[in-house]
């Protein structure tokens, strides 16, 4: 192995490292929460800027190959995987004050976390099929370990059961759809599929059945990851059984690295027929937000609704996809921006509901909500804010983000532009349902009036780190519409 190969392979290196740190340190300082927090951020903030020092060594910021083309370190590889650090970082900061009330040890929360980041970051710069489901797997199998972590809860056990079962269902779909691709292009490399297939498109080369099977088993399997309808049905489950925190995690960590899979798979391998699969994509993008934004109208627990929202946002950012497939670079530039808006808002989300269940038996149902803002304001304002950025209300991330993506699809024309149609339609249905808990918070009188608890500093720093990017990323796009546009140029 060379040098540049040992740069281009040293952010998932060093993100194992980073596990195997965490896990000696809890064992010479065994259940010291503050240690393990803090050797965990410190190990994360190594593999960040491993990333950063490798992007910029591999030929100044020029794409870098591995293990003969395998893996590949590009402006992609580099935004995907500092992503998914800020992610696990933040998922590490919001955990201590909800699992400490239950028992739930801080140290092997963030090294199953740790792991299942360098599953992600394998996916981001993997150009192999063979590896992207490794990597697909060494994201996803810690995700079933953390959904069952609160073990004495039967909730969270059931949803780790269905999670694991439709889980492993999808994987093995999705391995039978790569084993049909191998076989018929006689090659696993992701160059070499889309050399194969541009013989298809040319008209040179018949496309035969068992390619069109091994795609439909490779895209259903791809669908179930993200949660598309209809194969959304683990998700309310797993969700609201989960911790808290780990429902944070499991909305946005597997779902954007499913999506770096759909980007190597379908924008690199599948480019050449993107004609072919992009009635698909419609189907699904249209089908996924507004099935979710329908069932989250009636749901009364705010976990659940969360859940139906991330299935909703799902289907936004399939949206980006179809812009690409119709033309328009601009819509994997708002995929890509897209997955980092909605990963800090909805982790604050997620981070204020784990707050009011400090105390183990408190629920998040909507009545748990009522009279926040006279409880706990800052909580209160804070929830407000994430909400109108899942929403979609200007100045916040999320309307830049869905901006960015209904401009690319009205660019793009025919029937992607009926989809920006019906992405402003459900954006407006979804408002009910986000500002109904706004309404709760500030409209309805407390259902007790106990003391609120004592919220430790480690959750407030990373609600103002959340709180910060989600309002900057409004504000001041451009902040990351460089690197975000230099990572589209990267994997078209």
């Amino acid at each position: 192995m060379t040098g540049q190969e040992l740069t281009v392979i040293a952010p998932f290196v060093a993100a194992i490292a980073a596990a195997i740190f965490i896990l000696f340190v809890d064992l010479v300082f065994p259940g010291e929460k503050t240690i393990a927090v803090a050797a965990s951020l410190l190990a994360l903030g190594v593999v960040a800027a491993v990333a950063i020092v490798a992007h910029n060594r591999v030929g100044g910021g020029l794409p870098g190959d591995a293990f003969d083309g395998a893996y590949r370190l590009d402006a992609l590889t580099t935004f995907l995987d500092l992503l998914f650090v800020s992610i696990v970082a933040l998922t590490i900061v919001f955990a201590p004050d909800y699992l400490e009330p239950r028992g739930l040890p801080v140290a092997e929360f963030a090294v199953v976390l740790v792991f299942a980041m360098s599953g992600a970051m394998l996916l981001a710069g993997a150009t192999d099929l063979l590896l992207l489901f490794l990597g697909l797997e060494l994201m996803v199998l810690p995700g079933y370990m953390l959904a069952g972590y609160h073990k004495t809860d039967g909730y969270s056990t059931e949803g780790a059961i269905k999670y694991f079962l439709l889980g492993s269902f999808s994987s093995a779909i999705f391995l039978f759809g790569l084993a049909f691709v191998w076989g018929l292009t006689g090659t696993t490399r992701v160059a070499g599929v889309a050399d194969a297939l541009a013989g298809v498109a040319d008209g040179s080369v018949a496309f035969s059945p068992g390619l069109a099977m091994g795609f439909a088993f490779m895209t259903t399997g791809v669908a179930f990851k993200i949660a598309a309808v209809p194969f959304h049905y683990w998700t309310p489950d797993a969700y609201q059984g989960s911790p808290t925190p780990v429902t944070g995690y499991l909305s946005v960590g597997p779902k954007i690295g499913a999506f770096a899979l759909i980007l190597r798979l379908f924008v690199e391998a599948l480019g050449p027929l993107k004609a072919d699969w992009l009635p698909i994509v419609v189907i699904l993008a249209a089908l996924t937000m507004t099935v979710g934004n329908l069932i989250a109208l009636t749901q009364d627990n705010v976990k659940r609704m969360l859940a139906y929202s991330s299935i909703a946002h799902t289907g936004y950012m399939l949206v980006g996809l179809a812009a690409f497939a119709g033309g328009q670079q601009l819509g994997l530039e708002g995929l890509l921006f897209y997955g980092a808006a909605y990963s800090f808002m909805n982790l604050g989300a997620f981070a204020v509901i784990a707050a009011l269940q400090k105390r183990a038996g408190v629920t998040s149902n909507l009545n748990t909500f009522a009279g926040l803002g006279r409880r706990e304001l800052l909580l209160g304002v804070l929830m407000t804010l994430f909400l109108l950025s899942l929403t979609g209300i200007p100045p916040t991330a999320g309307f830049f983000a869905k901006a960015v993506v209904i401009l690319a699809a009205v660019q793009a024309g025919g029937w992607v532009t009926f989809l920006a149609v019906v992405m402003m339609l459900n954006a407006a249905a979804a408002a009910f349902y986000y500002l109904r808990v706004v309404v709760y918070m500030f409209m309805r009188e407390p259902a007790t009036e106990s003391e609120p608890p004592r919220h430790g500093r480690l959750l407030w720093s990373g609600l103002a780190v959340a709180t910060a990017l989600t309002i900057l990323f409004g504000f001041f796009p451009g902040l990351i519409l460089g690197i975000i546009g230099q990572a589209a140029q990267a994997i078209s």
